[in-house]
């Protein structure tokens, strides 16, 4: 186990350290004769070095020839994760699902729930990768959905693992995320007049997403929708209750688009 957990420690929250560096052919023509432990060790060295597909080709060696082993486990792992980092995610992603089916009870499965997340998340959430301008609210959630219930394993059950609580804040960016996707579909619904629609979506941010920064237009939107259809109590409750939590609002006081940046504008 604990040479699993050594090995993995590679990864960490180093998402934006990128290697780089050409590597010669020399690790996989001399490799066929070597030791499963010393091609991994071979495979580290290209890997440290920027050979992340000579990389790769090694430790699938080692997968082939230590299978079922630590070290096996170890070396899918690792190929899993320079897929990761070649950007070749359905790649990734099966080697993923194809660890948790053939090894349930491997000291490693926080790892492996952590990196599908991670898989997931940086497909839907490229803010972290590339600093894009684009409104991440404005893409389908489908993917962010599945790294959240990925995260959600790793802090359910293993508490402790050293992934949990980059996990837990990965799941709290990514309830954010999903809320103002719903805000979004709501402004878009309101803006055709299709007011009903926008109030059925508003109303999910509220229910479901409680105390997160997109409920303060959500709210406005049921305000505003209530409004259009001439549904005046209504109206008038959603106004009291957008007061009471939100006396200083842009919103009231401007209408819609206050601010064009984002909640999750970091600069």
């Amino acid at each position: 186990m604990q040479v699993l957990r050594m090995a993995l420690i590679s990864l960490g929250l180093g998402l934006a350290a990128g290697l780089s560096g050409c590597s010669s052919n020399s690790a996989l023509s001399n490799s066929e004769r070597e030791s499963p432990e010393k091609l991994y060790a071979m495979a580290r060295e290209e890997l440290d070095g920027g050979g992340l597909e000579q990389a790769r080709q090694l430790f699938e060696k080692v997968e082939n020839r230590a299978t079922g082993s630590l070290l096996g486990q170890q070396a899918q792992l690792e190929q899993a994760y320079i897929y990761f980092r070649q950007q070749e995610r359905a790649q990734s992603l099966a080697i993923v699902e194809r660890f948790l089916k053939m090894h349930p009870t491997s000291p490693a499965l926080d790892y492996a729930y952590y990196l599908q997340g991670l898989i997931n998340f940086n497909d839907d959430l490229g803010i972290f990768g590339n600093w894009s301008k684009q409104d991440l609210t404005e893409r389908d959630q489908q993917a962010a959905k599945e790294a959240y219930q990925s995260f959600k394993v790793v802090t359910d059950r293993y508490p402790d693992s050293r992934y949990a609580p980059d996990a837990q804040l990965r799941m709290d960016y990514i309830t954010h995320s999903l809320a103002a996707y719903e805000v979004h579909v709501a402004r878009y619904y309101y803006q055709r007049h299709a007011f009903v629609a926008a109030i059925n979506r508003a109303q999910r941010v509220v229910k479901d997403f409680r105390g997160v920064p997109a409920t303060e237009e959500a709210l406005f939107i049921l305000l505003k929708s209530y409004e259009q259809l001439g549904l005046t109590p209504l109206k008038q409750d959603t106004e009291r209750v957008m007061r009471l939590n939100y006396p200083n609002s842009p919103y009231l006081a401007q209408g819609f688009e206050p601010s064009r940046k984002r909640w999750w504008h970091l600069w």
